[in-house]
């Protein structure tokens, strides 16, 4: 137990450390440098001034919803490895990133937009709902929740999103069209301090009830027998995961777009450093999908400054190309 508390301790402390260090480094890096020490003044005493702008503004709030939304993603992707007991199962597998993607896309091809900020994460939330039901219903019909048939049922709604996405991208207006195509690529641009902390707020919680899961995952790590064997309700938890993790996914996607990989690289890389227990493996695979995500937006907004690129784009390049040296180091042993 003890040696548990330890490692458990460790890894928090060590995320939370690289966690505070891409923090400050995302603060003063940007078309407009800002030194370590004036960012220090300017969050502690709020000294103003065009640099209290630039890290109340434009910085700060674009670290914090990264933070939430790769931790979220990232919390996401383990429970449902852990789940399906396989690596390779992201968020996006179970169709719900598409469903957000169509409403989204929906509202802006009906202009539904111009009611108001918030309808554009409603209208993705409430598609991420519609799928989630969908792909729910199709795996009761099968008599339980089968996990290969969730992952199948997941997989072709996704592509049949996809297809329905394309066509409103044809037929949509050049300036519709162009606000589907930054969406769809991933954004962290909020501007509403409501909306990013609710999404905080929405990430935190999350991760305190998926705690309750963590001696249920455990279990379902040594198979679905074994489980039940061991006390656990498969199915119930089955279903319960399923629909956190849809529900999760989908509230990201609707805030910030579809943002590729951080729900498959960063799990994985914490399976393998850390190992398979929930107990430790749940409050690092957060932190280190907060901290990924803001070092990739970063490199988002700096690399062609003052142009931005959509941080979906910087996150599938980085964890593509990390996810292929990891398989590829496997292969040669």
């Amino acid at each position: 137990m003890n040696n548990k508390i330890t490692k458990w301790v460790f890894w928090v402390l060590f995320l939370t450390s690289i966690t505070i260090g891409v923090v400050i480094w995302s603060l003063t890096v940007g078309s407009s440098g800002i030194p370590a020490g004036k960012v220090f003044t300017v969050l502690f005493r709020g000294t103003a001034g065009p640099e209290y702008d630039i890290i109340f503004n434009i910085r700060l709030p674009r670290i914090i919803l990264g933070f939430a939304i790769g931790g979220a993603l990232s919390l996401a992707g383990i429970l449902l490895q852990g789940m399906f007991r396989n690596p390779l199962v992201e968020p996006y597998t179970l169709g719900i990133s598409g469903g957000a993607g169509l409403g989204v896309s929906l509202n802006i091809l009906l202009g539904f937009y111009q009611i108001g900020v918030l309808t554009l994460p409603f209208s993705g939330f409430l598609g991420a709902i519609v799928v989630l039901a969908i792909v729910y219903v199709l795996s009761l019909r099968r008599g339980s929740s089968q996990l290969q048939g969730l992952l199948l049922t997941g997989v072709m709604m996704s592509f049949v999103c996809s297809s329905v996405m394309m066509l409103i991208m044809a037929i949509s207006r050049t300036e519709d069209l162009h606000g589907i195509i930054f969406w769809v690529m991933g954004s962290l641009e909020e501007s509403n301090w409501l909306m990013i902390k609710i999404t905080l707020i929405v990430s935190v919680f999350f991760l305190v009830i998926a705690h309750f899961f963590c001696l249920d995952l455990n279990a379902l790590s040594l198979g679905e027998e074994e489980a039940q064997h061991l006390g656990i309700h498969v199915e119930r938890t089955k279903r319960l995961l399923f629909i956190m993790t849809s529900l999760l996914t989908g509230f990201c996607v609707s805030v910030a777009g579809i943002i590729g990989f951080v729900g498959l690289v960063v799990p994985h890389f914490i399976r393998v450093f850390i190992g398979n227990d929930h107990r430790v493996s749940l409050v690092a695979a957060f932190l280190a999908g907060g901290a990924f995500l803001i070092f990739c937006d970063t490199l988002a907004r700096t690399m062609i400054a003052p142009l931005e690129l959509p941080v979906g784009v910087i996150t599938g390049i980085i964890g593509g190309g990390l996810f292929i040296y990891m398989l590829a180091k496997r292969g040669k042993r």
